[in-house]
């Protein structure tokens, strides 16, 4: 059974919104009382997405955003504001991952690539929510880092060295921006069934029983368990949690 949330008359803002573990965490929010801004490359998805919420009666907004762009990105935190008037939490979702790569044959296409996305759109996203939430002098960011921003993995050097600035950005701002009443973290996925892994997977970059077998539960997380974990951040239950990587992997990092 999952906590219940209060979050009535409060404004989320989500990046790589329109599946997986951004849609999980949208739907979690709505569902909890948020108006929810929804952001993503992919506008069919997106569109569907809210769609889906809205006949269910909450309140969603459909942003296309490619958080590579931070001129694209600044106008969807500013449109979520003109929209509902404020911004209280925002989960800093989007990211790729690329296949399992040789360290010494990487193309500097692929890092730069891999960096674009996984750290510099949550640079730009960050960014532009605290600049709404510091004049508001509240408000709660989730980053979205990974597993492989606290341990290292061969052939994922590009990858990590992104999830690993993740946390190099969250913990900095939130020791900035703490004093002025807003709440940075970071949550750290393990190996979730989302439809990116089930992609890897198909290509053969990933080894279902195998991934399994590395997290101590023996299984694969959800997106939704994910969710909860973002919102548990975002709620006044952790007020005191300021700076966090939080590892939701299955005791992946604990071996």
């Amino acid at each position: 059974m999952n906590p219940t949330y209060d979050f009535d008359r409060q404004v989320a803002f989500v990046t790589g919104a329109s599946s997986g573990m951004g849609l999980a965490a949208a739907r979690a929010f709505a569902a909890s009382g948020a108006a929810v801004a929804l952001a993503d490359i992919d506008e069919t998805a997106l569109d569907a997405a809210v769609r889906q919420l809205e006949d269910e009666g909450h309140q969603a907004l459909a942003l296309v955003c490619n958080v590579t762009d931070e001129d694209q990105v600044a106008a969807a935190v500013d449109r979520t504001v003109a929209t509902f008037g404020r911004l209280d939490m925002a989960y800093n979702n989007a990211g790729i991952q690329i296949p399992p790569t040789d360290a010494a044959e990487e193309s500097i296409d692929q890092f730069e690539r891999v960096h674009s996305i996984n750290l510099r759109g949550i640079w730009a996203a960050m960014k532009h929510e605290l600049r709404h939430m510091r004049a508001q002098g509240s408000g709660a960011i989730v980053n979205c880092s990974s597993l492989g921003g606290l341990v290292g993995i061969p052939g994922r050097a590009s990858y990590h060295s992104s999830k690993h600035g993740v946390i190099g950005l969250t913990t900095s701002a939130a020791l900035e921006y703490a004093p002025r009443g807003i709440r940075i973290n970071a949550v750290c996925p393990g190996t979730i069934d989302t439809p990116m892994v089930s992609d890897m997977i198909a290509k053969g970059e990933l080894d279902r029983a195998e991934a399994e077998a590395n997290q101590p539960v023996n299984r694969l997380g959800t997106a939704d368990e994910i969710a909860q974990a973002v919102l548990w951040l975002c709620s006044p239950g952790a007020g005191f949690v300021v700076g966090v990587a939080l590892p939701v992997d299955g005791g992946y990092v604990a071996q």
